[in-house]
């Protein structure tokens, strides 16, 4: 599934739909959604307090009420976002145009009349994405297509932008705005958008980008050498869009139009540089110039120097010999009249007044030679070896008068300037400083210029020696720390030469605390230091240092003091000791109930009995104080009679009535008989020995209660049952059992009941039992029931159901030990005989036989036997298998 679109559409607006204590909340009554988003609907809901939810759920009608979790279209994509209490918010994922309908919450509780449908309910409305933008832009130009929707996006919606189809990963923006700045032709394309995380993506739209020429050049056609008469071709090719117009120019003069420029009998003036210029609307743009070279002698010889102007020593200079000629010339360089080098040009590097003098060329090809005028080299030179100088040398003191003095070698003579540090402070070779004070101490040079260039000497340093000044103190960290830490102080000071000797006083105690740069604090006060060197001292302001600690000591006072009465006014008072200051939580049991030092109760009642407990706490730590009991007394209520078992006594014996009531302290019970002024008995506990109608009466010093009366009745006693006859019968036969029992009035219903068997077996006073087992009967008026003791019906009958069953089961072996075992089913138990063929051979129920041989190969068959009958089984049959014996 795809993951949850982090977009959600909502306009918080309440809107309540109900009446008295029913209602629905929604967050929002409307929502636009983006097609493939998630949205969630927040809804909360109400109803009277006897009410309980059996089911909350959503539905599109106002009417057929069918849940949208059950909706196959919603199933998968709809979830429950609330509870059964108070929350009925949904989340509906992938929305579609299909999605667009009125929503309804319902609740149904237990009770008939307690169901509720919001109405009106939430309207969705979902819609797509598009883009706008120009179908043309210029390139360079910055172009803004829009991702747009009908709906109101949040500020959180990030967009992603495709051109043709690919995603533009490094074009990812939090508005819905694609800013395409300096546009290129490569920009063009068509566009289209979508929201991160989202599958659904916008049509798209086609932006074209125009473009001046580029890519503009020349081809020469023929290439290779050109001789004067021939005729040749220039071609211009150039990228453009639209379509450029080409025009032609031989240095700075046009000269023709088209993309091709021909010359026929070309000659030494058509000798240049050519070059073409490729133009639509938008622009323009040369190509590169080509070189059209005629075969002819050297002409026009020349020399240029670079660069032009004049030379600085240090510089590189470069002698360039021009000259027009074909096939191209050999260059050589001479110096006055000595040669010094050959080729086009002739470079010198880090020149020196020795470079100084005359230079010209010298242009020769196989149709003649010619030389350039001369041209002079004049070398100029910086300033150099530029150097301070101070007097007096040694130590200067504050008040001393200063001089500094500047040399150098320049060519021209260079101005002075003078800096302290960066700082202009003076023109001039000599810079004097009366009076000197710390203030002037610092490094100083000075800086020699002319306008060939300029150079700075050797800072010196101006070193004034003075006492301590600015001493302050730097707490390292916090001026808080916490019970058990140290804080670091640090003394700085201002001195020359620095302060060595630093020590450490406490506010208002006179003698040091330590000594050193810095000092470790270990408690809550003012601290400041003293710096001292040969030339003084001075005292820093103070400063703070505070100890925090997490709370101790914690503790509830309870006022009033003693015994505390419903009804009553109790104040608990939670004291601490802690920096900062703590919060404080009350705990009932383990319960938290408010905060605040002070937990008043007004008109307090039993409920608030309970322990009661404060907790400290500061950013350090907390601490819980020790529980106190709050123990409310009240005077007794609830007084109720409680029967062990039932109300139904049997004359000569009694049933026991108990009172229970809620009071503190405990009450003491009385009981009372109606229509009696007189108790008839005292204690939690009471035996009635008559029929009546009983209440006992609650008592403590806060009050009394009188319960409700209860009544003792006389039921069915002596219940028993009496055999007609035996209790032994014969199958076939019956026995009547009859029920008696002793009431008033005399029992009128009977039930007979077998053990075992949890439904009766007969009614009335007479039961005839027609089989075995042992049966009981329950006498009934309207007083109450008592059931009888069981008696015993045994039914005789002759043996049935003979057999014989052989073990072990299976092929026997002479050798083996073999038992048959005789069962049956008869009342009395029945005597056995075994039989083998038709001769008796032993009694009893089993008949073993060990190392059995082929002697006792032979049909058998048991015979069961009691005073009622007897009855043979079928007969088995004992194969016995003779035992192989290998022979070696």
């Amino acid at each position: 599934m795809a993951p949850l679109l982090g977009l959600v559409f909502l306009l918080m607006i309440h809107g309540v739909y109900g009446q008295c204590d029913w209602g629905v909340s929604y967050g929002s009554s409307n929502i636009c959604a983006i097609q493939g988003s998630t949205v969630t609907i927040y809804c909360t809901y109400k109803y009277p307090i006897e009410y309980q939810i059996m089911k909350a759920f959503w539905t599109r009608t106002n009417g057929c009420y069918a849940d949208l979790l059950m909706d196959p279209e919603y199933s998968q994509r709809l979830q429950y976002l609330g509870d059964e209490q108070q929350n009925c918010t949904i989340r509906l994922s992938h929305v579609t145009q299909k999605d667009e309908h009125m929503y309804y919450c319902r609740f149904i509780t237990d009770k008939p009349d307690g169901k509720w449908t919001s109405a009106p309910g939430v309207s969705l409305t979902v819609t797509d994405l598009q883009v706008e933008s120009p179908e043309t832009v210029t390139e360079g130009d910055s172009v803004r297509p829009t991702c747009k929707s009908s709906c109101a996006l949040t500020d959180r919606a990030t967009f992603i932008w495709y051109r043709n189809s690919q995603p533009l990963t490094e074009r990812r923006d939090r508005n819905n705005q694609l800013l395409l700045q300096s546009v290129r032709r490569e920009d063009a394309g068509r566009y289209s958008c979508a929201l991160q995380e989202h599958t659904y993506i916008s049509p798209a739209v086609q932006l074209n980008v125009m473009y001046p020429p580029q890519s503009v050049s020349v081809s020469i056609s023929p290439s290779g050498e050109i001789v004067e008469g021939d005729s040749v071709t220039l071609s211009c090719s150039s990228d453009s869009n639209p379509p450029a117009e080409i025009s032609w120019f031989k240095g700075r003069m046009f000269v023709g139009s088209g993309r091709i420029y021909s010359i026929s009998k070309i000659s030494s003036d058509d000798s240049g540089e050519y070059k073409c210029k490729s133009r639509n609307k938008h622009g323009e743009k040369y190509s590169d110039t080509v070189m059209l070279n005629v075969m002819y002698p050297p002409r026009n010889v020349s020399v240029s120097i670079n660069p032009s102007g004049v030379i600085v020593e240090g510089d590189s200079v470069t002698l360039s010999c021009s000259s027009d000629s074909n096939p191209p010339a050999e260059i050589n360089w001479v110096k006055g009249g000595t040669f010094v080098g050959s080729g086009r040009i002739y470079s010198i590097s880090k020149i020196s007044s020795d470079h100084s003098g005359e230079y010209k060329c010298k242009s020769r090809n196989t149709l003649g030679e010619k030389y350039s005028d001369a041209v002079t080299l004049n070398i100029k030179y910086p300033p150099r070896n530029v150097s301070v100088s101070i007097n007096p040398s040694g130590e200067i003191v504050e008040g001393d008068s200063v001089t500094l003095i500047c040399s150098s070698d320049s060519n021209p003579p260079a101005e002075n300037n003078w800096v302290k540090g960066r700082m202009f402070v003076g023109s001039g070779r000599i810079y004097s400083i009366s009076n000197i004070s710390s203030d002037h101490s610092g490094e100083y040079k000075c800086k020699s210029r002319n306008k060939h260039g300029e150079k700075y000497s050797d800072a010196v340093t101006l070193n004034v020696m003075y006492a301590p000044r600015n001493v302050s103190v730097f707490i390292n960290g916090s001026g808080e720390i916490v019970e058990g830490d140290s804080v670091t102080l640090i003394c700085s000071s201002d001195s020359n030469p620095p302060a060595q000797n630093f020590s450490w006083f406490k506010e208002n105690q006179s003698s040091s605390v330590g000594s050193g740069q810095s000092f470790s604090a270990l408690q809550s006060g003012r601290f400041y230091c003293e710096a001292h060197n040969q030339h003084g001292f001075q005292r820093s302001k103070a400063v703070t240092v505070n100890v925090m600690y997490p709370p101790k000591s914690v503790s509830v006072s309870i006022s009033p003091s003693g015994v505390i009465v419903e009804g009553d006014s109790v104040t608990l008072n939670c004291s601490s000791d802690s920096n900062p200051p703590a919060e404080i939580s009350w705990f009932k049991g383990g319960t938290f109930v408010v905060s605040g030092r002070i937990y008043s109760i007004s008109k307090i009642s039993s409920d608030h009995s309970e322990e009661y407990k404060c907790k400290s706490r500061n950013k350090h730590g907390e601490q819980y104080s020790h529980a106190v009991t709050l123990n409310i007394m009240y005077a007794p209520r609830n007084v109720s009679v409680f029967i062990n078992e039932s109300g139904e006594i049997v004359e000569g014996e009694s049933v026991t009535l108990f009172c229970s009531s809620d009071s503190n302290p405990p009450a003491e019970i009385s009981w009372f008989q109606e229509n009696q002024s007189s108790s008839v008995g005292s204690g939690q506990s009471f035996s009635a020995l008559q029929t009546g109608r009983f209440y006992c009466e609650a008592h403590n010093q806060h009050g009394s209660q009188r319960s409700d009366a209860v009544t003792v009745t006389d039921a069915p006693r002596n219940v028993s049952v009496f055999i007609n006859g035996s209790g032994e019968i014969v199958e076939g036969d019956s026995v009547t059992l009859i029920c008696s029992s002793d009431s008033n009035p005399p029992a009128q219903n009977f039930s007979w009941f077998k053990e075992n068997q949890s439904s009766s077996v007969g009614s009335g006073q007479s039961f005839s039992a027609l089989q075995s087992g042992r049966f009981y009967c329950e006498a009934h008026n309207q007083h109450g029931f008592q059931r009888s003791k069981a008696v015993t019906v045994n039914v005789m009958y002759p043996p049935k159901s003979v057999s014989v069953s052989i073990s072990p089961s299976g092929v026997i072996v002479e050798g083996d030990s073999v038992t048959l075992n005789c069962s049956s089913d008869s009342n009395p138990p029945a005597e056995i005989s075994w039989f083998k063929g038709g001769t008796f051979v032993v009694s009893g129920r089993i008949y073993s036989i060990s190392k059995i041989s082929s002697n006792h190969s032979e049909e058998y068959k048991c015979k069961s036997r009691n005073k009622h009958g007897e009855q043979y089984s079928h007969a088995v049959t004992l194969n016995i298998m003779c035992k192989l014996i290998m022979v070696q």
